[in-house]
């Protein structure tokens, strides 16, 4: 059984640890999962002197972890002072264009926060900048409600569970085309899916708790499986 390669976009960082300058980094929790559920994952840089298609076409999945905000000119918002984009200008367009090159191909994606809240802005969905202070989504475990015959549902067995959620921003308008699967019991939306496209997209953190945590594991083994089962349908034609 072939181990499939899943491309995971790496954050540019002015600062890491253990470098003199800037570098590119992924949050080992969700590399550990990727491989735990039988993948190679591989980061991939914002800067490549390929096109988006290029690269995407020697992937099996594509996996676009959390990190900082998506900038708010992309929703055609003013920024709310406690919006934080991104060290590099070009991360949101490093990752949307990679996105899109996947859906277009039909890679297997999975989003998760960060990730979640660009592909709602790129397909023309808003952002709601800053959740209450008081809000069980900046740091907590609530529970999610998924719909009974969503893709993420099928995935993981069930149709509720409890999350480890991790973010001040969320979803306001929902983007053109894609479907909420996934609803926190105040009403924040928490999951999406593309009608069309092989893909998952969730704004909790499942690579939290994945290690211990066989609903969480399983978000991580369906971009595995999805992305084998893509590699062996092209080595057979």
């Amino acid at each position: 059984m072939s181990t499939p390669r899943i491309g995971v976009t790496g954050m540019w960082s002015n600062q890491i640890h253990g470098l003199r300058f800037d570098g590119s980094a992924v949050s080992a929790a969700v590399l550990r999962s990727v491989i735990r559920a039988g993948g190679e994952p591989l980061t991939l840089f914002a800067e490549s002197a390929l096109p988006a298609e290029e690269r995407v076409r020697d992937l099996d999945g594509l996996l676009v972890p959390g990190g900082s905000d998506v900038d708010p000119a992309r929703y055609r918002q003013e920024p709310d002072p406690a919006t934080s984009p991104a060290d590099f200008a070009a991360q949101d367009q490093f990752e949307a264009d990679l996105m899109a090159a996947a859906i277009a191909q039909g890679v297997p994606v999975l989003a998760i926060c960060r990730g979640f809240q660009l592909l709602n802005v790129e397909h023309g969905g808003t952002l709601v900048q800053d959740v209450p202070a008081d809000s069980p989504h900046r740091n907590s475990v609530h529970d999610v409600t998924l719909a009974a015959d969503s893709a993420l549902a099928a995935a993981i067995g069930r149709s509720e569970l409890p999350v480890s959620s991790y973010h001040h921003q969320a979803v306001d308008r929902v983007g053109d085309g894609l479907r909420v699967v996934g609803r926190a019991s105040d009403g924040v939306v928490e999951a999406l899916e593309h009608p069309t496209a092989d893909l998952i997209a969730v704004q909790w953190h499942p690579e939290d708790t994945a290690a211990t945590d066989v609903t969480q594991h399983a978000i991580f083994r369906w971009i595995v499986d999805r992305a084998r089962d893509r590699a062996a349908e092209r080595d057979a034609t």
